[in-house]
């Protein structure tokens, strides 16, 4: 039997905290490079309560928004063992067919946050040197770095990757130190532990709202830590956050004390996540702080990757190629993906420049998406049978925290927002046109019961005046019923050039909701004669159905179920192996048919996307020497009827 995995055995140990440093914090963790900076830059009075205010948002928001909502609550919503929207999309799909709509808009708008993501962290760590000489151009070392880490992910990172812990320790305990040498200074900044300020500041300080569109920032990395569940496992993640939260708030309050002993020497250059550093250490911490900015960039690039096979599984995303450069478990490389958000990256940079500006992009899609998850954690609570009133009164805080901060993100849709916007616009309508196209073609799917066509196709097996086209010869179908046939592949077997062979095998690919899922049945339809072979395989399980099918074949021949030899007697005597050949049905977009002006306009994209993207043949892993492919109309099945007259 092929292994049926999971992750949810991962347990806690040291070295899994030091792993899940590396994996998970690195978006969250690079926060204090410019959540601070962009507080003080919104034009109001560098005062006492307007610091301790904006320092208890943070605290706060750290608090309600990543402990309790994503790693208390939300991580809990796991599909054995991972996490992620379309993981909980997984989970929730078969009740609730609807929400695949929410699952293609969260899933996007998280790919569009990961363009910013490398942008902004590599931008704000290099953005220190200007400490050092003001003069010094930013922009071209950035490019540098961007293009070096993207031209890097087709090696694998499996071995960069074993460093990644350690590095992010220290970047945390660098942190940390920071943080607690300034509040030293300013003891008065522990005051903001009480959420009195936070309020005071929201209902104080005019137009004071529109701040939570920086202090958000704070909290971005939350959905990537959920969808790095499955890497990591529940116990090490809950764990390590009580370490980098503790560092990160140490931080903050290490900012805001700079912030309130140093106000008068503020500028417009003045980030006080490096004024907090001796002048002597300022080199080093600008070092340690780009690693980071690397290590959390990698995390996002790698994120993406999963994100986009886990929706070329569930039938969101055209087929593309993915390659595992290394063993490492969950290793990939997609290179149209990476390319795709180099790309986005530069013009990400070259547009905006500065991390400041690209503050004002960096916010609104992830707050959606938080917000998309709030939606579906509510459907996944009714599904659990949580009390109502815990589920009412989960939705009323975090729709009203959330569209806080979709209000406040929203008055910058103008200043940069509308970047990300449109980028996860356009991945939607590409996931939608994906999703819908095969919802349309499947519509033209007609299956007949296989059991009256078992003499037919006995018959066929046996008609020597019908030229062999191979020993065994497999058709894939769609048929999800053992008692099930495609019409197309009865046409094929009989009609379209009739196809005898010894033995006939019928190869259907049934992908699960649980992720990890690897198993198959065989069912002998006709003995000797028709064989079907279904595989369940998880949404994450990569479908390399020729080498599945090998194995299958391997084994079914160790139990004596099936001859592997072949047929022909001079090859027999010198143990050669049987010969197989596999037959892919395409179905072709004619003019037969007449569609709605939406459904037209999906089709067409779903044919261009048919076209660049890979064919069942490569997706699927066939030898393409031993794949014929059949392309038959869509109307195929049509019983039109025209009113033809003979002419005489």
């Amino acid at each position: 039997m092929l292994k049926n995995g999971t992750s949810r055995g991962i347990k806690f140990s040291m070295a899994g905290v030091i792993v899940t440093l590396g994996i998970v914090f690195g978006d969250i963790g690079t926060s204090p490079l410019y959540v601070v900076k962009a507080t003080i830059r919104e034009g109001f009075p560098i005062e006492e309560n307007f610091i301790l205010g904006v320092l208890s948002c943070v605290i706060w928001t750290l608090t309600i928004q990543t402990t309790i909502k994503y790693v208390l609550i939300t991580l809990r919503a796991d599909n054995k063992g991972e996490g992620g929207i379309f993981s909980l999309f997984a989970l929730l799909r078969k009740s609730k067919r609807w929400i695949f709509i929410f699952a293609i808009a969260g899933g996007s708008l998280l790919l569009a946050d990961g363009i910013i993501t490398p942008a902004i962290t590599v931008v704000s760590s290099i953005e220190g040197l200007r400490i050092i000489n003001p003069e010094i151009r930013v922009i071209p070392i950035v490019i540098a770095i961007l293009t070096f880490l993207f031209m890097i992910q087709q090696f694998g990172t499996n071995y960069v990757g074993k460093f990644f812990g350690p590095l992010m320790a220290i970047w945390f305990i660098m942190l940390a130190i920071l943080g607690l040498f300034e509040i030293q200074e300013s003891l008065v900044v522990l005051k903001s532990f009480n959420p009195y300020y936070a309020i005071h500041l929201l209902a104080q300080y005019p137009g004071a709202i529109l701040l939570l569109g920086a202090v958000f920032l704070c909290t971005t990395g939350a959905e990537a830590l959920y969808m790095d569940l499955g890497h990591c496992g529940l116990k090490n993640i809950r764990i390590t956050w009580t370490f980098v939260k503790t560092a990160l708030i140490l931080n903050y309050l290490g900012q805001g004390a700079w912030v309130l002993s140093h106000s008068n020497e503020i500028t417009e250059l003045s980030n006080p996540f490096y004024t907090i550093m001796p002048e002597w250490f300022l080199p080093f911490g600008i070092a340690i702080a780009t690693i980071a900015a690397i290590i959390a960039s990698q995390a996002i690039i790698s994120g993406s990757y999963t994100l986009i096979s886990e929706a070329i599984s569930l039938n969101f995303w055209p087929r593309i190629k993915i390659k595992y450069p290394t063993l490492e478990k969950g290793q990939m490389y997609i290179s149209s993906i990476n390319w795709f958000l180099y790309i986005s990256c530069m013009i990400v940079v070259l547009i905006f420049r500065e991390s400041e500006n690209m503050e004002a992009a960096y916010g609104l899609s992830i707050t959606i998406t938080m917000i998309i998850t709030t939606l579906l954690m509510v459907s996944y609570l009714s599904m659990k049978r949580t009390s109502r009133f815990i589920i009412a009164f989960f939705v009323l805080t975090y729709l009203v925290i959330e569209g806080s901060f979709l209000y406040a993100n929203l008055h910058k849709f103008t200043q940069g927002g509308w970047f990300t916007i449109l980028v996860g616009s356009l991945l939607s309508f590409i996931m939608l046109s994906w999703y819908y196209g095969r919802k349309i073609i499947n519509r033209y799917l007609r299956f007949l019961p296989i059991k009256q066509y078992y003499d037919i196709i006995k018959d066929l097996h046996s008609d020597k005046s019908i030229p062999k086209t191979a020993t065994n010869l497999a058709f894939l179908t769609k048929a999800n019923r053992l008692t099930d046939i495609e019409s197309k592949v009865i046409n094929s077997m009989l009609n379209t050039q009739p196809k005898r062979a010894d033995h006939y095998w019928i190869i259907h690919v049934d992908i699960k909701d649980e992720p990890h899922r690897m198993e198959y049945q065989v069912t002998e339809l006709m003995p000797g004669i028709l064989t079907r072979v279904d595989f369940f395989l998880g949404f994450k399980v990569e479908p390399r159905i020729y080498s599945m099918f090998k194995q299958v074949t391997h084994e079914m021949a160790k139990m004596g179920e099936i001859d592997l030899l072949s047929e022909y007697p001079s090859l027999r005597k010198h143990n050669v192996l049987t010969d197989f050949r596999f037959i892919i049905i395409d179905r072709l977009h004619t003019s037969d048919l007449e569609f709605k002006p939406a459904e037209k306009l999906i089709l067409n994209f779903y044919f261009f996307l048919m076209k660049i993207s890979l064919s069942d043949v490569k997706s699927l892993g066939f030898d393409t020497s031993t794949v014929h492919i059949e392309q038959i109309p869509l109307t195929f099945e049509s019983s039109a009827y025209f009113k033809l007259k003979r002419k005489e």
